[in-house]
């Protein structure tokens, strides 16, 4: 295993775009930083909750939303040390909900991206 492709890797979850930062990718890291928080912070903004595995007593779609969820890395877990989020009254937690989800499922993907350059698989 590629030990610089590892470290890109494991700081992509802990913070979006440092992993491109690391690699050299400096406006792309600066751009995926501010559109993971930005998904992030505007979901929990509009009374959006997080998934945690509590949710729903272990249901497998409740796992997988999790899962996603955590993809945010310190922002999810900072966020889940903050306290609770998000009002089931409100309008918008549903789609709340879904933001902090497409948050975590783009840094995940983001962390593969940084592992491909890392790699030498991509320009």
């Amino acid at each position: 295993m590629n030990a610089r492709a590892a470290v890109a890797v494991l700081l992509a979850f802990a913070v979006p775009g440092a992993g491109h930062f690391f690699l050299g990718r400096r406006a792309r890291a600066a751009a995926f930083f501010f559109l993971v928080v930005f998904l992030f912070l505007f979901g929990l903004w509009i009374d959006g909750a997080l998934y945690t595995f509590s949710d729903g007593r272990g249901h497998i779609l409740t796992r997988l939303g999790t899962v996603a969820s955590m993809g945010s890395g310190a922002l999810y877990f900072i966020a889940r040390a903050t306290g609770p989020h998000g009002s089931m009254r409100a309008l918008t937690y549903e789609y709340g909900r879904t933001f902090t989800l497409t948050a975590g499922l783009m840094n995940l993907l983001l962390m593969l991206d940084a592992w491909d350059i890392a790699r030498g698989r991509k320009p």
